[in-house]
């Protein structure tokens, strides 16, 4: 091997040796060189020799001396919070919710609700890079500071080559290779339910567990899965299609075309169909005060007048969680996990939506099944989508998953 080949791969594994550091500063916080030598298995000598040079790049700094039972005290060294950032991106079906984390994952600026209409047309792709162009403009940093940017979208996403299969492909080139020639700032992509559940997992109600099931209930449905605390993709990238499965003897056709999908009587669709069924039947609701169209009613609509207490919202929520839990105890008995997270905007309604998943779950799942697995709401509701997005970015940068 030449002198050239030879440094060549000299720098390569040091820049890996980097990773490492900065991966374990991200996942395990602060630490000392002896700790750190220990983790990585590299010499005290070499250890040393990295975090100086992170600290020289402001990557990481030194915390100062930290408490010993004897001899000479070690320096504890961590993270440079604002030495760099990174946007997280959860594309809704009718609005965008966007924000910033620092190197720590930890929110600096929150947008949420930015009002846009997700539709498989160069002009829903156009508004979206728009709308990360404005937010970027709108920050008091330097853009250079920004690592890397996640992008959340529904359906199939193959987040290894950056295609997106269910909404914006329109050319042969990766989806986030488009993006990212629109905003400046490499772009990441990921299925919106996988990056809510890995949010979930690192910074939610996930504690110890190791084998988890977050489920992101919104217009669609779908399940982010951790087995043996890691996040499982399958094959191709496409595991969690939960509100695909043929659950219902029905005639209505899903939004992928077939018939009698979970989809079709347990999400945000179902609930709007079942809605506005009713009110054509006579039934009443506050929402259909001020003469109000049964056709303009949404989602987010029957939720609010849950949360306010209107009976037909709240019944129909009830039978949507009903159906729901039939879903889920399917799961249970399948993965047999130590615990379910609810999360999506259907989650939001508290105990309207899970007490009655949790009565279906002990109706249709094995008792000595779901006796070891808890049921527990999303702690970090609309913004677990963002915060999993920019954890995803930055452990990919750092290839940590």
């Amino acid at each position: 091997m030449t002198k050239n080949g030879s440094t060549g791969i000299n720098s390569l594994r040091q820049t890996n040796l980097k990773k490492s550091l900065l991966s374990y500063f991200a996942t395990e916080g602060n630490a000392t060189i002896p700790d750190l030598s220990k983790e990585t298995n590299v010499s005290v000598p070499k250890v040393t020799s990295l975090v100086n040079e992170l600290i020289q790049e402001s990557l990481i700094q030194d915390y100062g001396k930290v408490e010993s039972t004897g001899g000479r005290k070690p320096n504890l060294y961590g993270l440079v919070a604002d030495s760099g950032f990174f946007i997280g991106v959860e594309v809704g079906q009718n609005h965008i919710n966007i924000g910033l984390s620092n190197l720590l994952c930890e929110l600096v600026k929150v947008t949420e609700d930015v009002p846009y209409k997700l539709d498989n047309t160069r002009e829903s792709l156009d508004s979206l890079c728009r709308i990360i162009t404005r937010f970027i403009d709108g920050l008091s940093l330097a853009k250079a500071s920004i690592l890397g940017i996640g992008i959340n979208l529904t359906g199939r996403i193959n987040y290894r080559t950056g295609h997106s299969y269910s909404f914006f492909h329109f050319e042969e080139r990766p989806l986030s290779e488009i993006i990212e020639s629109k905003v400046g700032i490499p772009v990441f992509l990921e299925n919106d339910s996988r990056a809510m559940a890995y949010g979930e997992f690192c910074k939610g109600v996930v504690r110890d567990e190791k084998n988890v099931l977050f489920l992101n209930l919104g217009y669609g449905i779908a399940v982010g899965i951790m087995l043996n605390g890691q996040l499982y993709y399958g094959k191709s990238g496409y595991a969690g299609e939960f509100g695909h499965m043929p659950m219902f003897d029905n005639e209505l056709i899903c939004h992928c075309g077939k018939k009698g999908c979970l989809e079709t009587e347990g999400s945000g669709w179902a609930l709007t169909r079942m809605f506005r069924e009713k009110l054509g039947e006579g039934s009443s609701s506050v929402l259909t005060q001020n003469n109000r169209s049964s056709t303009d009613i949404e989602m987010e609509d029957i939720i609010e007048a849950a949360k306010n207490d209107d009976v037909l919202a709240i019944e129909l929520i009830a039978q949507v969680g009903e159906n729901l839990g039939r879903g889920i105890a399917l799961l249970i008995n399948l993965f047999n996990p130590e615990l379910v997270v609810l999360g999506g905007s259907l989650a939001t309604t508290g105990d309207y939506l899970r007490l009655p998943i949790q009565t279906a779950i002990n109706k249709y799942s094995l008792s000595l099944v779901n006796q070891d697995t808890e049921l527990k709401l999303s702690s970090l509701g609309e913004q677990a989508g963002i915060t999993g997005a920019c954890l995803l970015v930055r452990s990919r940068l750092w290839e940590i998953i």
